[in-house]
C-alpha cells in the first residue's frame, strides 16, 4: 500500500532524523548532558479507557508498562502492553504484547544488544508475531533537550496466521529509531520508529506522542500509534491507526 511510505516512513524517520540534524546543530552549542549510565532503575505506567452507555454501549481500554535499567555497562528494557474494545456487547478488538532488550556498552554512547518481542492479535491477519534480534546500538543525539537513539541488526520471526496452521518464519531485518524532545519543564514530544523487514512480511510501527506533565509523578499523553503489515488478508487494510490519551505515572 503506497501510504504505508508516506504516511508511516513520514511520521517515524522523517520525524526523527532531520530533527536529529538541527538538533546535532544545537548540540554543538549546548553542552551533552550527562549520560544515563547511573540512571538505575525507572519506567513508567499508561492507562486510557472509555466507556458509554444508553443509546449507544461501547468500551476501549488501553495500558502499557514500561522499565528500564542503566548503569555504567550495562542496559535493560522491558515492557508491555494490552488493547481491547468493544461495541454493542461485541468485542472489536484484543491486542497485547511484550518486549525485553538487553545491552552491554561499547562506550558512554554506542552498545551492543539482544532483543525480543512478541505480540498476539485476535482480529489481524497474524494470530502472533514472535521476533529475536540482536545489533548495534548508539546514541547519535544527546544535550540537555533531545536524545536520539537508534538500532539496528539482523534478526528472526515466528508468525501464524489466524485460525489456521500457516506459519511464516524468515530472517529479517531489525531498526529502531527512538527519539526524544524536551519542550518545556512540563511539555516533551517522543517518537519511537520500529521496522521489521523480511521477504515474506515487513512489519513496521510509529508511536507518536504529546506528554505534558500535571504534577508529581503524573502527566497526560496525547499519542498517535500506526501499525503496518505489507501482506495481510483479503478485504483486511495493511495501515491500522489509534488515538489515545492516556493518564501516565513516571516512577522511579
Amino acid at each position: 500500500m503506497p501510504s504505508f511510505r508516506t504516511t508511516l516512513l513520514a511520521a517515524g524517520l522523517l520525524a526523527s532524523i532531520p530533527l536529529a540534524g538541527a538538533a546535532q546543530s544545537r548540540a554543538n552549542l549546548v553542552p551533552p548532558v550527562d549520560t544515563d549510565e547511573e540512571k538505575g532503575w525507572s519506567g513508567k505506567g499508561e492507562l486510557g479507557v472509555v466507556a458509554s452507555k444508553g443509546n449507544t454501549e461501547s468500551a476501549s481500554f488501553v495500558g502499557k508498562l514500561d522499565l528500564d535499567y542503566s548503569d555504567a555497562r550495562r542496559k535493560f528494557a522491558f515492557g508491555a502492553w494490552g488493547q481491547y474494545s468493544s461495541s454493542e456487547g461485541v468485542e472489536s478488538a484484543r491486542r497485547h504484547g511484550t518486549y525485553a532488550t538487553a545491552g552491554i556498552r561499547r562506550d558512554a554512547r554506542s552498545y551492543y544488544y539482544g532483543s525480543l518481542r512478541s505480540e498476539r492479535d485476535s482480529y489481524g491477519t497474524y494470530e502472533y508475531q514472535w521476533t529475536a534480534a540482536a545489533g548495534y546500538g548508539h546514541e547519535l543525539v544527546g544535550t540537555d533537550s533531545q536524545r536520539l537513539f537508534v538500532e539496528a541488526g539482523p534478526g528472526y520471526r515466528f508468525a501464524k496466521n489466524q485460525g489456521v496452521q500457516l506459519h511464516h518464519n524468515e530472517a529479517i531485518a531489525r531498526a529502531h529509531v527512538d527519539w526524544r524532545w524536551k519542550l518545556s519543564a512540563t511539555a516533551t514530544l517522543t517518537n519511537s520508529f520500529l521496522l521489521e523487514a523480511g521477504s515474506d512480511n515487513t512489519f513496521a510501527r510509529n508511536l507518536f506522542g504529546l506528554q505534558v506533565a500535571m504534577g508529581k509523578g503524573l502527566a497526560m499523553k496525547a499519542g498517535l500509534e500506526t501499525r503496518y503489515n505489507s501482506r495481510v488478508d483479503p478485504g483486511v487494510a495493511t495501515t491500522d491507526q489509534l488515538t489515545t490519551v492516556n493518564l501516565v505515572y513516571n516512577f522511579r
